[in-house]
């Protein structure tokens, strides 16, 4: 597939990307390559191969949730530069 002019100016404006004519000739020309490159990834046999979900074979280890002793109020407000009772204070973001 051959990138032309008018799909490079599509790509570029939906990346919010800009380029001089030069540089548009050679950027055609790599992603000309590039989607050529992938392309012939099409003809790979892949029958009988599983997919891949990761490139790792490590497997992630968690640890079990336990209850443990929680902040008081009192404790989590203790250093707040502005709070009321219950609650720490917040400039206001919203109209």
């Amino acid at each position: 597939m051959k990138i032309n002019r008018e799909v490079l100016d599509k790509i570029a404006h939906l990346s919010r990307l800009e380029f001089d004519e030069k540089d548009a000739e050679k950027m055609m020309q790599d992603m000309t390559a590039i989607v050529d490159w992938v392309e012939k990834l099409k003809e790979v046999d892949t029958e009988g191969v599983e997919p891949l979900t990761t490139m790792s074979h490590e497997i992630n280890v968690l640890r079990e949730d336990e209850i443990k002793e929680h902040l008081s109020h009192e404790r989590a407000l203790q250093n707040a530069p502005q709070k009321d009772a219950d609650y720490f204070r917040v400039p206001k973001v919203l109209e």
